[in-house]
């Protein structure tokens, strides 16, 4: 991502970007977001939920449903050129200025948990020779987190031009660890363990249960799908925004399934399911030796990086343009010389240093992170599909370019459908957590009403914020008495 080399105005209605992406790098911003934290867990994550069948019909569904938001994507870049910043920008267009406040809201507050996985991931992975750093969430894990979230927060805000060339080259980078684990373990695999492994170990439950379980990591592996609709006023064609979205699905979601699948055949479920994470790691340890687990750790170490730099760059820009948009606070919108709109970047920073050190309190430090941060983008998710549904039904009324289609409204539905069963596939604990979050955010939506002298909610706005607020105290209520768990 980059915005105008120099001289970029901060007022609203600013000089357009000087600079403009390719498909090229508009598709590596996708592969950069999407590949990260995730992939290196895969493996434990899915040993822990379900057998070689179920990890077959759990991807076959959320590739299915992936494909169907990517095309979603594609379509509203298209029909709707006018809106940038992706899914914020939908929402806000499709249902109104508060929830799309909430999307915008709760995709940053997503991008800022997901950054925490990266952390914990990194020290859980050092923590193999320092076990100090335990699993990713001990004191000194901590602290050393934060120095590198602060460190970042001070490299990007040197400039966002520099940040964006490195993403490009460490997207190539980390792409060949994950490649070459796919190969060998190719070379080292067992079809009597997968045989063994295929309907699933003794605790895993239904093949109902067992599909439902793994929904929610892959919603978090997804995550940056719509990368390319987040940056779509620096696309140099418009029309390239739909196509990086498809080049990057597809890509990314083949390596995905492969790492999955490939590691039933090297060891059974159950001991799958106890390996510390990077789970990918202990997998090649036991198909090649000890050096296969330092070169997943290495790559590991080089493919979180570049996620979370590309992921720290997505959130503060849905928050600046939201505050373009009036629809956050004014000083959300301001940026530096160079360009780089540091007060959304700080913001964003220091959620992900309060979510860091809430995980010291969970039992499972990485996988709360990693089912908080999909649980927070479904609302986003959900709304940018229900206003792809929304301009297939009535085109003129949403102002679309061009005529929608019967494929169109059908790719909407079952778009729609998919993020309403990943909201049930997560549970009451995490709907419940989200709104602690979203609710308290509201703050942030008066505060920009109010610079505007207006009023602060419609009717229906207040109902939806009343709702949030109830969610909200029921969550805390909760924890504190101990019905959900961190």
């Amino acid at each position: 991502m980059t915005h105008a080399d120099t001289g970029t105005e901060t007022s609203s209605g600013g000089a357009p970007p000087a600079v403009k992406l390719t498909l090229l790098t508009l598709t590596a911003m996708v592969v950069g977001s999407m590949v990260g934290a995730g992939v290196f867990s895969l493996p434990r994550r899915f040993a822990q939920e379900t057998g070689v069948a179920g990890a077959l019909i759990a991807w076959a569904v959320a590739g299915f449903g992936m494909l169907m938001l990517a095309f979603v994507f594609q379509t509203l870049a298209v029909r709707r050129p006018d809106l940038d910043a992706g899914v914020y920008a939908y929402a806000k267009a499709g249902f109104g200025e508060y929830l799309g406040f909430f999307s915008a809201f709760g995709y940053w507050a997503s991008a800022c948990v997901g950054n925490v996985t990266y952390w914990v991931l990194i020290m859980s992975t050092i923590g193999a020779i320092a076990p100090a750093l335990g699993d990713g969430d001990t004191a000194l894990a901590i602290v050393l987190s934060s120095v590198g979230l602060w460190g970042f927060f001070l490299l990007i805000r040197r400039g966002v031009k520099e940040a964006a060339a490195i993403n490009r080259i460490v997207t190539v980078a980390k792409l060949v660890p994950i490649i070459v684990f796919i190969i060998l373990a190719l070379f080292c695999f067992d079809p009597s363990v997968f045989a063994d492994n295929f309907g699933g170990a003794d605790y895993a439950g239904s093949l109902f249960n067992q599909v439902r379980g793994t929904m929610l990591a892959t919603v978090f592996v997804f995550l940056g799908v719509e990368g390319a609709s987040v940056y779509s006023r620096h696309a140099k064609r418009r029309e390239d925004v739909g196509r990086a979205t498809l080049l990057g699905f597809l890509s990314v979601f083949a390596i995905f399934a492969s790492v999955t699948i490939v590691s039933y055949g090297i060891l059974p479920m159950a001991e799958i399911a106890e390996l510390r994470q990077p789970s990918m790691a202990g997998v090649l340890e036991a198909a090649v030796g000890t050096w296969g687990k330092a070169f997943v750790s290495v790559g590991l170490i080089i493919s979180v990086l570049g996620a979370y730099l590309a992921w720290t760059l997505m959130a503060a820009e849905v928050l600046f343009v939201a505050a373009k948009d009036e629809d956050m606070p004014r000083f959300l919108g301001r940026s530096s010389g160079d360009d780089v709109p540091v007060p959304a970047l700080l913001m964003t920073t220091a959620l992900s240093q309060v979510i860091l050190i809430v995980t010291a309190f969970s039992d499972d430090a990485f996988n709360f992170a990693l089912d908080l941060t999909s649980a927070l983008s479904l609302i986003p998710f959900l709304l940018a599909a229900g206003f792809a549904v929304k301009i297939a039904l009535r085109p003129q009324a949403e102002k679309v370019a061009g005529r929608s289609t019967r494929r169109e409204l059908v790719v909407g539905v079952l778009a729609t459908l998919y993020t309403a069963f990943l909201l049930y596939a997560a549970g009451l604990k995490f709907v419940l957590v989200s709104f602690i979050l979203y609710a308290p955010a509201t703050f942030l939506f008066i505060k920009a009403r109010r610079e505007q002298n207006r009023r602060l909610f419609s009717p229906a706005e207040a109902v939806i914020c009343a709702v949030s607020v109830v969610g909200a105290v029921i969550g805390v209520v909760a924890l504190a008495v101990g019905w959900i768990e961190l």
